[in-house]
């Protein structure tokens, strides 16, 4: 086997959005992360913030350069003919309220000029009253929308679901959205960074002007016939030993599921997609095609989907590892 292809951890981007904290840096024990930190991009192959390779023997090469030379090898089958990584995964820090907005789904992206963008939250340790609003409460119309809109008074028309570490929320392309304040998410979403904000609940800016809207876009774009989002709880999948396997969400776009790491794991890889680990908490050590990558809470690492196999073994007391493929 190539010797390009082993398991990757990458240098977080840090972006520096006003609603943001300093939990990710507290949390994770990180150094290096700004004061005000509200995102940490773990693995982007976006054009503004390209994740950098920290080990082994691709060691500061971006994931651009990566897939450059091996898509196919690192991305799987079922990415298709893409030389882009598909996806971009980030830690989302919500000192303050977010701004209320939609992003398209394939359908009003081509309309309105964006890319399309499906997401889903992983809630990780966050405050006792954390909540996000996740689509309008049954029988909201476009009408009652833009009155609300008007009078700014929005907030009683939105679905509001209460996250706890381990619950998962879905948010599909079209429906309209915010993380509340208190929150500590991961984030997994297509590679895209097309949002429609609607609504910034009066907020100012750090030049101290309101921030640009998107109101048009944003009505053409939110699915009026959409149901709300709910929180989702990870159902165990049967298994023998005391390792427990839990699915998440099964979308078009990814799957998403989690790991309870007691002992050793072989994780198997067959060529279809390659997996994306997020270690929530504990830390575990990973081994593929003779490179060893450390795991601490808070890493982000990428296996190649056609590394065969990778073991996966955990330190001290075990890990909970988040699992992303295609």
């Amino acid at each position: 086997m190539d010797s390009e292809l082993y398991p990757y951890v990458f240098e977080p981007v840090y972006q520096e959005y006003l609603w943001g904290g300093d939990r990710i840096a507290r949390q994770y024990g990180r150094s290096g992360v700004p004061a005000v930190c509200a995102e940490s991009w773990e693995i982007s192959d976006r054009p503004e913030a390209r994740s950098r390779i920290v080990n082994g023997p691709c060691r500061d090469r971006t994931l651009r350069d990566l897939l450059a030379r091996h898509s196919a090898a690192v991305l799987g089958t079922s990415a298709g003919s893409a030389t882009a990584f598909p996806l971009l995964i980030k830690i989302i820090d919500a000192r303050l309220r977010l701004s209320l907005q939609v992003h398209p789904d394939e359908t009003t992206a081509a309309a309105t000029g964006g890319e399309p963008k499906t997401e889903m939250w992983y809630a990780l340790p966050s405050a006792p009253d954390a909540r996000v609003f996740c689509g309008l409460r049954p029988g909201v119309n476009r009408a009652q929308f833009e009155a609300a809109l008007r009078e700014e008074r929005l907030e009683p028309l939105l679905h509001a679901v209460p996250v706890a570490a381990g619950q998962a929320v879905f948010v599909p392309g079209g429906r309209v959205h915010a993380i509340a304040e208190g929150c500590l998410l991961l984030e997994i979403q297509q590679n895209s960074n097309t949002t429609f904000r609607v609504y910034d609940w009066g907020r100012l800016g750090a030049d101290g002007k309101p921030r640009d809207l998107h109101v048009d876009a944003a009505l053409r774009t939110i699915n009026w016939s959409d149901s709300p989002g709910e929180s989702l709880f990870p159902r165990a999948i049967p298994a023998a030993g005391p390792n427990r396997r839990y699915e998440i969400v099964t979308a078009p776009c990814f799957r998403v599921g989690c790991l309870d790491l007691i002992e050793p794991e072989t994780l198997t890889l067959d060529g279809r997609s390659f997996l994306a680990l997020f270690v929530a908490s504990g830390s575990a050590i990973a081994h593929g095609n003779g490179q060893e990558a450390v795991l601490r809470a808070g890493t982000s690492c990428l296996l190649p989907a056609t590394l065969g196999t990778c073991s996966l073994i955990p330190a001290d007391a075990g890990a909970e590892v988040v699992l992303v493929a295609l």
